[in-house]
């Protein structure tokens, strides 16, 4: 009842926010005499903010048709390389790339598509040959494709891995941290030849003991049965996973507004005021902003649960206890993949030190192969997206992968 519910909603939202657009547009056309009344951009702006809000969202797309290496303005086309029933390997491709590091970068399966990282592989596409994984949406993938947890995640990291080729380096935003952290372990411990050079992590919940956040808190103080019997919904019948067993991406969203509601309602009301202003590029950044933030996906039940409990129940990585298809994921087996750490200073979803516990795990990793960087004044988002990541912490991560790209 929870996904119709949630649909019910949203079709009635989609009709009200095509009235409001069509509502702002009449009121802003200069054939309508009413339009130069004096209180009319004040509700031509309301209607937009609304419609705005209001507007059904899919799947957006990375527009990332360019970048410039050395001084020259160069074509970047996505390809898919590789895919699997729940995610796909697409590879930035781009003349000057032939000899430019690997770098695959792990977007979160965290109710977000892989665009949300837009910003992060614009930045990197300049002095790198990037890939990234690309999720699906566990709503359209049929239930005859099978499962997908926390050992499959760890499973398709390994597999892309191989098909990218040895001397890749790895960047994992968030969640993703802690299954990288567990291939790269494994791989490690087999003396796999694609192992990565470097593992970078950024705001990832590697030990959720550390500065425990209201994200960590909501894991923790409820026991395990009531995220089964409350946030698990069942695929309708008109979508292509029917059936299926998912944590709805509308969730997850939901809670993350709700964490920031006011900094949210503040960011809609100085939508507003552009508007009304007639400031329009200013209303296009937030709209941006959102648009990207409130497209949102879902999750397989079974690998949400299993990480629920492994991550931020149990503790398993960080107590050396997590398994691996009945194999132990010991990161103290990493002796040669250099580790950078990174956190925000104002992270609300990765506590500080959460992420740094993975440079003391890797205890046979020599010291000069560590790294740690604290991002001062940076929030959760900053750490991957905006001017800080682009002129401050991106700079940071580059000279770490030409250091051991050798």
């Amino acid at each position: 009842m929870l996904y119709h519910a949630f649909d019910m909603q949203k079709s009635w939202l989609a009709g009200a926010s095509a009235l409001a657009t069509a509502g702002a547009q009449v009121m802003q056309h200069p054939a309508n005499p009413l339009g130069y009344f004096s209180g009319s951009p004040l509700f031509a702006s309301a209607l937009e903010v609304f419609a705005h809000a209001a507007a059904p969202r899919g799947k957006p797309a990375f527009d990332l048709y360019e970048t410039i290496v050395a001084g020259e303005r160069v074509r970047v086309s996505e390809v898919i390389e590789a895919r699997k029933p729940f995610g796909q390997l697409k590879h930035f491709k781009k003349m000057g790339s032939k000899d430019a590091p690997k770098l695959l970068i792990v977007a979160p399966m965290s109710g977000h598509y892989a665009t949300l990282l837009r910003g992060t592989v614009e930045r990197m596409l300049p002095a790198h040959d990037v890939w990234i994984t690309d999720w699906r949406d566990a709503r359209n993938v049929p239930l005859e494709a099978g499962k997908f947890d926390l050992d499959d995640y760890i499973d398709y990291l390994i597999s892309w891995l191989e098909h990218i080729g040895p001397g890749a380096h790895v960047l994992a935003v968030c969640q993703p941290s802690v299954p990288s952290l567990a291939a790269a372990a494994l791989m490690a411990a087999e003396g796999h030849k694609c192992r990565p050079k470097t593992l970078t992590m950024m705001g990832g919940p590697i030990d959720t003991r550390k500065a425990p956040t209201a994200v960590n808190q909501h894991a923790t103080t409820r026991p395990y049965a009531w995220f089964q019997e409350n946030v698990i919904a069942t695929v309708p019948a008109w979508y292509p996973g029917a059936g299926r067993r998912v944590y709805p991406g509308f969730l997850q969203l939901a809670g993350f507004m709700a964490m920031n509601l006011g900094n949210h309602m503040m960011s809609h009301w100085e939508m507003f005021k552009h508007l009304v202003d007639g400031d329009g590029e200013s209303a296009d950044k937030t709209k941006e902003f959102y648009d990207e933030y409130r497209s949102v996906c879902d999750m397989t039940a079974e690998f949400y649960l299993q990480t629920v409990d492994i991550v931020f129940q149990r503790h398993l990585l960080p107590k050396g206890a997590m398994l691996h298809r009945g194999k132990s994921v010991d990161v103290a087996a990493i002796k040669d993949i250099a580790i950078l750490a990174i956190e925000g200073e104002r992270d609300d979803i990765s506590g500080i030190g959460q992420t740094k516990a993975a440079l003391t795990l890797a205890k046979s990793l020599p010291a000069a192969r560590k790294k740690y960087l604290m991002a001062k004044g940076v929030g959760h988002y900053g750490i991957f997206n905006g001017r800080k990541w682009r002129d401050e912490i991106a700079p940071v991560v580059e000279d770490w992968i030409r250091f051991h790209a050798a």
